[in-house]
């Protein structure tokens, strides 16, 4: 798992690129990892907590998910056939469609943590990184960047074990409160956003698993607000 550091969190470790490819199984466990301090701040009930939180959260990951969440919301948002839209994605401006995918899925985040449980933002984080593990596993690299390397090492085995770790990280916090399943349609969303990607580009790249990530979180987030609320 140490070799995913590097490349999926700004956590200062040394990793080896040429074992992230083989490790991907252990995408789930970074969970824990990435929300440690989100969740602490939502414990100690901070002001601003929900706030702080976010801010705490994409410390730890950066905002590289958040840059190809906006490339793929131009690219899927642009009109004209499958060779204009990646050209719109992998263009370096970012569109307004981008701008207005972005400042949502950070809205939405923001303004659902106040309704949720302190853990909410690790069960949102495990969805995240299980549904980035579910997308690469589609096989469908789009272009020779990072998604289409990172592909090359997906199989049956990988997504059979991170299938695994997830449900075990996930199935405790589920017992302790049923209500927590509600964060699965966070994966819902992620689904959605890989059926989008091949349907708009043929394939998914680095930009499009980064949407996937980041649209999970905030699905899972937004479900489970509303479930809390009406249940």
């Amino acid at each position: 798992m140490r070799n995913l550091l590097p490349f999926f969190t700004r956590i200062p470790v040394k990793g080896d690129f040429e074992r992230v490819k083989n490790e991907l199984w252990a995408l789930p466990l970074l969970a824990p990892l990435t929300s440690a301090l989100a969740t602490l701040v939502l414990y100690l009930k901070l002001p601003l907590s929900n706030v702080l939180a976010l801010l705490s959260l994409y410390l730890t990951i950066g905002l590289l998910h958040l840059d190809g969440l906006a490339d793929w919301a131009d690219g899927v948002m642009v009109k004209g056939d499958r060779e204009r839209k990646i050209k719109a994605m992998k263009d370096l401006n970012t569109g307004i469609a981008g701008i207005f995918a972005v400042v949502m899925v950070l809205f939405l985040q923001v303004y659902s943590l106040p309704f949720l449980p302190f853990y909410a933002l690790y069960l949102a984080e495990l969805n995240s990184k299980f549904a980035m593990l579910f997308a690469l596993a589609t096989k469908k690299p789009l272009g020779r960047g990072l998604g289409a390397y990172f592909m090359e090492g997906m199989n049956g085995r990988q997504l059979a074990i991170g299938t695994v770790l997830y449900l075990l990280l996930l199935l405790p916090i589920v017992y302790i409160e049923p209500l927590s399943l509600a964060s699965l349609l966070g994966l819902l969303a992620g689904a959605y956003v890989v059926h989008l990607s091949l349907e708009n580009f043929s394939g998914l790249n680095g930009d499009c698993i980064g949407a996937v990530a980041e649209i999970t979180r905030a699905g899972a987030l937004l479900g489970m607000a509303v479930v809390w609320q009406v249940i």
